[in-house]
């Protein structure tokens, strides 16, 4: 199915231009292609305010929530609670993030702190801080319920198994804690299976399991049993298509665009989108520029000629730079931007049709990784949430489909979780020790 476009006039115009949301859907489902830019804006702004729109993948730095990292000031991070109130965000999915260190009980004990800290801060955000602007989700009816209350939505994903060493037993304590996805790698081989990106300083060097290692096995049993989403972002294909068999329960890509559209090894294959459908599982491609728009390689020899030229070497290169040099720096960048133009919101929602085109609207989403690498023009932080919905609209989407493509495809995933969780604990299968 081809989606439909309208033409687009600049996104900040159209953020400008926003009228008050009427108070209920159209179900005439008005043809948009007839509509003049005011009335498709506005009828994208309806749209927008009536749904439940969920960002599955927000990074956060270990301070969160502390005097040097507030979320409920708007701040230099992408993501918090006054952008994500400029913008519509109703709920996101804040993350336990560690990268991929060394396999030893010191490495990992010493990570598996520094996560703990993370949930902790959204827990702060929560409970102590903001109480009366955002409240923490547990299951899929806390989240219904909590933004019918008129407040925003946190939940957390644990991204990287890693730091639970062989411990099993620990992917309950992230479910206590309040973890309701986990990915089983991040970028380098772990204990649990191979990864899309390897890390040569930690020894990959090929397929190190072929797939899920007999532990990775384990442990998908275990996220099942306990209740938790599996999460298929930065496996590799066949630890991808291993998870996806193995698991009881559908699954999630919480933050992975596709290949079929930007051939990048961290994207998902058309064989692992297939998989997930039979599985019943949702993907989020994210807004991260690399991943949705695969750049020519001309346009890094450029830049890296412009580097050379100016001697930039660092961040700190580039602030150092003065007067007519700074000029013909910014200049030169700027040329590179107008002859390479970068990832955009028309560009990430190209994602979201080949997904809904292969394997149908119910197993697609949407996802930002902001703060963490993410970021596309017209959706450069939380505030701009609106100009997601607003390309849907351009192109076709029924209030239903974004209904479902913005959230409620997650939220029926987790419920099916949350069921067959109950399912595995009344048969009496037994927690994994590892």
């Amino acid at each position: 199915m081809k989606r439909m476009t309208v033409p687009a006039l600049a996104l900040v115009v159209a953020l400008a231009a926003c009228a008050e949301a009427p108070d209920a859907p159209d179900d005439d489902a008005p043809d948009v292609s007839e509509m003049s830019e005011a009335e498709l804006v506005e009828h994208a702004r309806g749209i927008h305010d009536r749904v439940i729109t969920i960002d599955t993948h927000v990074d956060i730095p270990f301070n969160f929530a502390t005097d040097e990292v507030d979320p409920g000031e708007r701040g230099r991070f992408q993501n918090d609670l006054p952008k994500m109130r400029e913008g519509g965000l109703n709920a996101a999915f804040f993350i336990a993030y560690h990268g991929q260190g060394e396999r030893t009980p010191e490495a990992t004990a010493e990570a598996w702190e520094r996560v703990v800290q993370k949930y902790e801060g959204v827990r702060r955000m929560t409970y102590e801080l903001y109480p009366d602007q955002i409240e923490f989700a547990y299951t899929a009816e806390d989240v219904e319920r909590i933004h019918a209350e008129g407040k925003l939505v946190a939940l957390i994903g644990k991204e990287n198994l890693w730091p639970i060493g062989d411990d099993l037993s620990k992917i309950e304590e992230i479910h206590e804690m309040g973890g309701r996805y986990i990915s089983v790698t991040h970028n380098g081989h772990n204990q649990f299976g191979d990864a899309a990106v390897e890390r040569a300083n930690l020894g990959d060097d090929g397929p190190e399991w072929g797939g899920l290692s007999p532990l990775g096995e384990q442990a998908i049993d275990e996220i099942n049993r306990v209740g938790i989403m599996v999460d298929l972002s930065h496996l590799g294909d066949q630890t991808m298509l291993d998870a996806i068999e193995r698991s009881r329960a559908p699954v999630m890509a919480s933050h992975s665009s596709v290949r079929g559209v930007a051939d990048h090894p961290r994207n998902i294959s058309d064989e692992a989108l297939r998989a997930v459908q039979a599985n019943g599982g949702v993907v989020h491609p994210t807004a991260l520029g690399s991943f949705v728009k695969v750049q020519p390689p001309e346009r890094a020899e450029r830049i890296a000629a412009i580097r050379e030229e100016f001697g930039i070497e660092s961040g700190a290169d580039i602030q150092a730079l003065e007067g007519e040099e700074a000029a013909d720096y910014e200049a030169a960048m700027a040329q590179v931007a107008e002859d390479f133009p970068p990832a955009n919101v028309a560009d990430f929602i190209d994602h979201v049709d080949y997904i809904v085109d292969l394997i149908g609207v119910e197993h697609a989403g949407i996802s930002s990784d902001f703060d963490g690498g993410g970021g596309v023009e017209g959706w450069n932080d939380s505030s701009e949430t609106f100009n997601v919905t607003l390309e849907l609209v351009r192109r076709g989407y029924t209030e239903e489909e974004i209904r479902k493509i913005w959230g409620g495809n997650l939220l029926r995933v987790l419920r099916e979780v949350e069921r067959v969780a109950e399912e595995m604990q009344a048969e009496g299968v037994a927690g994994g020790e590892g």
